[in-house]
């Protein structure tokens, strides 16, 4: 029995974030190729080095043995059936390739789930109903309209909405991830107009709601995991949203449509992270403010769920500049 289970726990396949518990063990593994480098050590032997990663993170792997046929035959973005030894080698979990010349495969998409790549979010269908409900509480008709065009009355753009990640690694990345950020800014620019009660709530409310609408088309999931399409390459999610807003708008205000398209153009902030224009209204500005916070407390969840609780620092972050204290 106790072999049978061996035998079991080999076949497993387990995710980046359990490795750690797999120590001077053998895995059968399916992971992505983040990227690929291949070696030379100091006494001329070459090996290739892997990260390796899939919907819980990334991990180093080595393969000493077939370095220069991997190297030629495997491409980042790849999907592959790894077999390797886990071990821990300076200060952090590595898999070391085994010495058989199929022990990094390239799978096919009919091979794999894609539900290894891509984590969804919990509870979309209760947080899109608090969509509904937040549209519920707009007071102005042209404002609601917008969003009632959107989000009631135009069915696929709801089913995408739902579905759509809100980056592809920085922050909010995974299915339903635009829906849980969008809603998340909706409800704190609510919060923030009960307290200063000088702002447009029924504008703000609709542009957090709407920011990030582009990103339907920016984004698209598929066995490659969360990819760019080619019109978010060549125009990106802001130029996306205003156009798709500008064809929600007709018959409103053109006042008020200028104000919500300037939330959109403006909600980066800066002009180093891709804003075409500063916020210039203290709408824009909250809204700048209340999204990059938004934002960045998810990139700091996801970097915390992912680390051993059993560390005091996590590896140091690129995009924040900085580790956190886990304890």
């Amino acid at each position: 029995m106790n072999r049978f289970r061996e035998t079991l726990e080999k076949l497993r396949s387990p995710y980046v974030e359990e490795l750690r518990n797999w120590i001077d063990k053998e895995i059968d593994g399916i992971y992505k190729i983040k990227s690929k480098k291949l070696q030379e050590a100091k006494d001329g032997k070459k090996f290739l080095l892997l990260t390796l990663e899939d919907r819980t993170g990334s991990i180093r792997a080595v393969d000493w043995y077939n370095a220069e046929a991997n190297d030629e035959k495997l491409q980042v973005g790849h999907v592959v059936n790894v077999r390797g030894k886990v071990v821990y080698f300076e200060e952090r979990v590595q898999i070391n390739i085994l010495n058989e010349q199929d022990a990094i495969k390239k799978l096919s998409e009919n091979e794999y789930d894609i539900e290894r790549f891509v984590k969804s979010a919990e509870n979309v269908e209760e947080m899109y109903k608090s969509v509904l409900r937040l549209i519920d509480t707009i007071r102005d008709e042209d404002y609601k309209t917008i969003l009632q065009r959107f989000f009631v009355e135009d069915k696929n753009f709801v089913e995408m909405f739902k579905s759509s990640p809100a980056g592809m690694r920085i922050h909010h990345a995974y299915k339903g991830g635009l829906l849980e950020h969008s809603l998340t800014v909706a409800k704190l620019v609510d919060s923030v107009c009960r307290i200063y009660n000088q702002f447009d709530r029924d504008l703000l409310v609709t542009g957090a709601l709407l920011h990030d609408i582009g990103k339907v088309k920016e984004y698209t999931v598929n066995y490659n995991g969360i990819e760019v399409t080619t019109e978010g390459e060549l125009v990106g999610h802001i130029i996306i949203g205003i156009e798709m807003l500008a064809q929600k708008a007709r018959g409103i205000s053109y006042e008020k449509f200028l104000k919500l398209k300037h939330l959109i153009a403006s909600h980066h902030g800066e002009f180093e992270w891709g804003s075409p224009v500063l916020p210039k209204t203290p709408e824009a500005l909250v809204l700048h403010f209340i999204e990059n916070m938004d934002s960045k407390i998810n990139r700091v969840m996801q970097i915390i769920d992912k680390e051993d609780k059993e560390k005091d620092w996590s590896e140091y972050d690129s995009n924040l500049s900085r580790r956190f204290f886990l304890k």
